[in-house]
């Protein structure tokens, strides 16, 4: 089973919960940077209010104007979006009882923002959360695999690069997949739609960070493995 997104900035729970569930991300890295997505920023929920939310952002530049792409996003002052990153992940979930855990995990992270390149520090908290989860997975590159042209084909020809016989998308994918090249390849399209209750009430706005803070890894690991487990029971969930 293979996922294919973008690396996102402390990805939200629900994005999380689809790169569990499968058993390889491929990060598409080389398609071009979206400022009102979130390759480059992400929403913190407040510890003890997760209705108070702030968004955190990594000033970012992009070379090439609007057709840079998100492999060549650059930070802007590395050195002070590290120091802000720092400090607001620190005012949200510091008085967690499994701070230190995270940010012990998190020192990566923020360690990323030497190479002052925006996808590194996205794709790598995206990787540190997944391996706080401990999701045994397989991690590729877009650019590193072959791939028609074509939005729906190419993603068809990433997943079966992997030799995947199921692509996980999410429901703002579903919006526009055309499923024939998956179909000519015999890759079965799975909707990946988690709960809209309980932690998952917020999935699909704020960060995974605060559930991770707020139950700890191990609580929201045993709800990832849950979805996981049944991934076809998700149109019903």
């Amino acid at each position: 089973m293979c996922a294919i997104h973008q690396p996102n900035v402390f990805p939200r729970l629900s994005t999380l919960a689809k790169l569990f569930a499968a058993d390889c991300w491929i990060v598409l890295e080389d398609v071009q940077f979206t400022r009102r997505d979130y390759q480059h920023r992400a929403r913190l929920a407040d510890l003890d209010d997760p209705a108070r939310q702030r968004w955190l952002t990594i000033p970012t530049r992009l070379p090439s104007g609007r057709s840079t792409l998100i492999r060549d996003a650059l930070i802007d002052d590395a050195a002070l979006a590290r120091r802000r990153t720092e400090g607001m992940l620190r005012q949200h979930y510091g008085n967690s009882p499994h701070w230190p855990a995270l940010a012990q995990a998190l020192a990566p992270v923020l360690a990323a923002f030497a190479t002052e390149r925006t996808a590194a520090v996205a794709e790598k908290s995206t990787r540190l959360l997944l391996d706080l989860l401990g999701w045994p997975g397989q991690i590729l590159t877009s650019s590193d695999l072959p791939a028609r042209p074509g939005r729906s084909q190419r993603l068809a020809d990433l997943a079966a690069a992997t030799g995947a016989r199921a692509y996980l998308c999410g429901t703002g994918g579903m919006t526009y997949l055309d499923p024939a090249p998956f179909e000519a390849q015999d890759i079965t399209v799975l909707p990946f739609r988690p709960p809209s209750t309980g932690v998952w009430s917020t999935s699909r706005r704020v960060s995974a960070l605060w559930a991770l803070a707020a139950l700890g890894p191990q609580a929201v690991a045993a709800r990832c493995r849950a979805l996981a487990a049944a991934p076809e029971a998700m149109l019903e969930a």
